[in-house]
């Protein structure tokens, strides 16, 4: 039996100029890896700012971004980075920054400027780091992953299939949660308010939960051996995932224009 090479539900899902739903996943992961293992050993402001810039440039142009995640790049991501930057400040030794201008005084304590320049370079590193792991994150499924790693990274595919089918697990555990919690509902089963009955009722929800998690590993399990998984060393691939021409364009890119900004900021500089 002869692969399909598309996916013709994934390629009707992919709008056009949304170039990263397009790559193959290994890029997208491959592509800011450098750049993020770099930011763990930079300690200056402006690094991490090019690189958060670079991967909301990248996300804007080439992922497809809902109400709630474009609100997360622009609001929450921001404000958790200025929020972190302000509480790392405060715990920077105030001997190594004693030389810096003072920015706050409450009572005793006072808060320099090299401080906060130290809080604020972590937080927007972290910030970038999420930044860039967001790339693969928000434009690669789970099922293009495992494809991805079981045919181009040779990973064997009673690892690969077998994790996927684990992930699956949750969501799966959150639709009989939510049917568990309408039967409750509908017989009146640990009403009331507070903290115990809250924990009433999660104590509710255990023992049904686990029954059912049973029953659908059974099922999974029953039907991965009809189909004799693990039987033989390779299997037929379905959809066939290829690294092509913008993958190396894209990959090769992004990391000239990383190297291009460690060298012209030099974050390692004394």
């Amino acid at each position: 039996m002869s692969a399909v090479t598309t996916d013709p539900w994934e390629a009707a899902a992919v709008p056009r100029g949304r170039f990263l739903l397009a790559l193959t996943p290994l890029a997208k992961f491959a592509a800011p890896l450098p750049a993020m293992v770099a930011l763990v050993f930079v300690r200056d402001l402006a690094t991490p700012l090019v690189f958060l810039l670079v991967a909301y440039g990248v996300l804007l142009a080439g992922a497809r971004l809902t109400a709630r995640l474009i609100l997360l790049l622009l609001l929450v991501l921001p404000l958790a980075a200025v929020t972190l930057g302000l509480g790392m400040a405060v715990w920077v030794d105030p001997a190594r920054v004693a030389d810096s201008a003072p920015v706050l005084h409450v009572g005793g304590w006072t808060l320099h400027e090299g401080a906060l320049s130290v809080g604020l370079a972590t937080g927007i590193r972290l910030a970038a780091i999420v930044a860039l792991a967001l790339i693969p994150g928000l434009t690669t499924t789970g099922p293009e992953l495992v494809r991805a790693a079981v045919q181009q990274l040779r990973v064997p595919y009673r690892i690969g299939y077998t994790a996927l089918a684990a992930f699956r697990f949750v969501p799966r555990f959150g639709h009989e949660l939510e049917i568990i919690r309408q039967a409750h509902r509908v017989r009146g089963s640990h009403g009331g308010r507070g903290p115990f009955a809250a924990l009433a009722r999660w104590w509710g929800y255990i023992v049904p939960l686990l029954a059912g998690a049973i029953r659908h590993a059974e099922r999974v399990a029953l039907a991965m051996d009809a189909r004799a998984f693990g039987a033989y060393p390779d299997r037929t691939e379905r959809y066939l995932t290829r690294w092509r021409a913008r993958d190396t364009i894209f990959v090769a890119l992004f990391w000239a224009v990383s190297a291009g900004i460690l060298v012209a900021l030099f974050p390692w500089s004394p």
